[in-house]
């Protein structure tokens, strides 16, 4: 079973894998600043490409990585 962290939408990164609440992963594929927004776009396990647009702060469940926590200052 894999670890899922909660991680704000500002520290997600190329890479990373979402999971929603029914265990549906996608994949982050680009993230860039939208005005105080962040958008996400991801592929699904099919293949399907979406894209979300999120509050720099809000939470989303990622896959814990190797790679260490982001610092905040």
């Amino acid at each position: 079973m894999k670890t899922i962290e909660l991680r704000q939408a500002r520290h997600l990164e190329v890479g990373d894998t979402l999971v929603n609440v029914a265990g549906h992963v996608y994949e982050v594929t680009k993230v860039t600043r939208v005005g105080r927004g962040i958008r996400v776009q991801y592929l699904t396990s099919e293949g399907h490409a979406g894209r979300f647009t999120a509050a720099p702060e809000s939470l989303s469940r990622v896959y814990a990585s190797s790679r260490p926590a982001p610092m905040s200052a």
